[in-house]
C-alpha cells in the first residue's frame, strides 16, 4: 500500500472501532484510537502473516500488552480477514469471542492480555524461543505508557537486553494520558527514552501517528545488532476525533449518537481528502 492508502485504512479502521464500541455501549475508545495508525503499519505493511495460516510456524508475532485496547486490534484483524468481519457485531455480547480483551480462542491473538506488565514478558520469551529455534520471525509488543509503572516490564527488558534479541521491537503508545490522569501526575515516567536506553535497548522517538515515520522505524529495526529496539511512539489519545483528542474522559468514554455520527463525518472527510490527494 501506499502512504496515503495506510492512513485511509487507519481512518477507516478508526469508524470501525467507534461503530463496535457504540453499539456495544463499553470500550476503550481514546486509547484504541490512539493506537491504530501502529497497528496499522504492523498489519498491512510490517508483519510477516498470513491470515488463512494464523498458526503457521514463523509467522511474525504480536503481542497487545495494553490488552484493553482492542477494539482497533479486533477491527483490523477482521479487516485482514482472520475472522468474519460480521463477527465484529457481537463485540462485548453474551457469548462472542470479541470480549473486551485479546481472546487467543479467535485466530490471530496470540496470547490473552489484560492484566498490564505482562506482554512483554511473554514477547522476550517468544524472541528467545526463535533465537534458540534458528527462526527468522519477529516479535512486536505493543504497551501502554501508564503500562511503564508495572516492575515486571524492567525485568522483561533487562532480559531481553542481556539475551540480545534484536528480533524483539517493543511499541510504547505514549499518548500521556491514563484512566486516572497523566502520567506524569500518576507515576512519572521521564525521562522514558534514557531508561530503556540504560536497559540496553536501542530506543526510536517517533510521532506514533505519523504513518511515514511508523514505516520508517519498524523497516529500520533492528539497527543495532544484538540489541532489543524500543519505538517510544509519541501519539495523540483520541486521535483522529478532534472532540476526543488529549480528553481524560474519553479513555473508556461511548460515544453517544450525536458523537458518534460526528465522528465518522470528520473521519470519512479526512478519508476523502486523502484520497483526493493521493490520486493527485
Amino acid at each position: 500500500m501506499e502512504i496515503y492508502e495506510l492512513k485511509v485504512k487507519a481512518a477507516q479502521i478508526r469508524m470501525d472501532l467507534l461503530t463496535i464500541i457504540h453499539r456495544a455501549k463499553t470500550g476503550h475508545t481514546g486509547g484504541s484510537l490512539s493506537n491504530t495508525d501502529i497497528l496499522t503499519a504492523l498489519y498491512y505493511d510490517i508483519m510477516n502473516i498470513d491470515p488463512s495460516h494464523s498458526k503457521w510456524e514463523d509467522r511474525d508475532r504480536f503481542i497487545a500488552s495494553k490488552g484493553h485496547s482492542v477494539e482497533s486490534l479486533w477491527c483490523v484483524l477482521a479487516d485482514r480477514g482472520f475472522f468474519p468481519r460480521e463477527e465484529l457485531e457481537t463485540y462485548s455480547q453474551f457469548g462472542t469471542r470479541l470480549i473486551g480483551h485479546p481472546n487467543n480462542k479467535v485466530p490471530g491473538i496470540e496470547m490473552n492480555t489484560g492484566a498490564l506488565g505482562h506482554g512483554l514478558p511473554i514477547s522476550v520469551g517468544m524472541a528467545l524461543a526463535a533465537k534458540r529455534d534458528g527462526r527468522s520471525y519477529r516479535v512486536f509488543c505493543l504497551m501502554g505508557d501508564g503500562e511503564q509503572a508495572e516492575g515486571s516490564n524492567w525485568e522483561a527488558a533487562m532480559a531481553g537486553a542481556h539475551y540480545k534479541l534484536d528480533n524483539l521491537v517493543g511499541i510504547i503508545d505514549r499518548n500521556q494520558l491514563q484512566i486516572s490522569g497523566t502520567t506524569e501526575e500518576v507515576m512519572g515516567l521521564e525521562p522514558l527514552d534514557e531508561k530503556w536506553a540504560a536497559f540496553g535497548w536501542n530506543v526510536v522517538s517517533i510521532n506514533g501517528n505519523d504513518m511515514k515515520e511508523l514505516l520508517q522505524a519498524f523497516r529500520a529495526a533492528p539497527e543495532v545488532p544484538g540489541q532489543p529496539t524500543l519505538i517510544l511512539a509519541n501519539t495523540t489519545k483520541g486521535q483522529g476525533v478532534s472532540f476526543a483528542e488529549n480528553v481524560p474522559a474519553w479513555h473508556h468514554h461511548v460515544p453517544n449518537d450525536e458523537e458518534l455520527a460526528l465522528a465518522l463525518a470528520e473521519l470519512n472527510a479526512s478519508i476523502e481528502e486523502l484520497i483526493q490527494k493521493g490520486q493527485v
